[in-house]
């Protein structure tokens, strides 16, 4: 089985993109290409931008064969207390809908139409895991067919899509990252 990996560090102390081309660029079984990208993210990636000296990393296995995305989220000095963490469909310097929820707490849940994800670590700091499959996507998000981890992943693929942290500090996303990849 061969696998995707897409490692995005969110961190205010270093900005831009760094791009790895895939070693194993080769379409799979089912002609889905795999692919490996590596994204540094920042603060001032977030949308309006915020002010935070907060880190973390995501970091995504993409398996297109079997329908997952493996991923570790780790979170480091918000400014606020999380409230919850997810993929959104967006271009870069634009605010896009929900269409994966990587964490969740008690006072920000998940919509009823997607399985519960994994609760947000409480406090400034923390690290979540999960497995995300098709039935984790939120229905039609921006023309994201329902439940299709493939228009999810297609998004990643072409740039349309970023991570990022909220806290209750900033509502809209402390930290975040464009996914992207050539």
């Amino acid at each position: 089985m061969r696998r995707t990996t897409l490692i995005c560090a969110l961190s205010l102390a270093t900005a831009g993109w760094l791009l790895a081309p895939a070693a194993d660029a080769a379409p799979g079984d089912n002609g889905k290409p795999k692919d490996t990208v590596k994204v540094e993210l920042t603060a001032d990636d977030e949308v309006p931008i915020a002010i935070s000296d907060a880190s973390g990393e995501l970091l995504l296995t993409i398996d297109a064969e079997n329908g997952t995305i493996d991923y570790t989220l780790t979170y480091v000095a918000l400014e606020g207390n999380v409230t919850q963490a997810h993929i959104h469909i967006g271009q870069k310097n634009v605010a896009g809908g929900i269409v994966l929820w990587l964490c969740q707490t008690a006072t920000n849940t998940a919509p009823a139409t997607v399985p519960v994800p994994p609760t947000c670590p409480a406090g400034h700091s923390g690290t979540v895991s999960g497995t995300l499959t098709a039935a984790n996507v939120v229905p039609n998000v921006q023309a994201v067919g329902t439940a299709s981890l493939d228009d999810v992943i297609e998004a990643i693929r072409r740039g349309n899509a970023y991570g990022n942290v909220h806290s209750s500090v900033s509502g809209g996303g402390e930290i975040r990252g464009q996914i992207h990849h050539h």
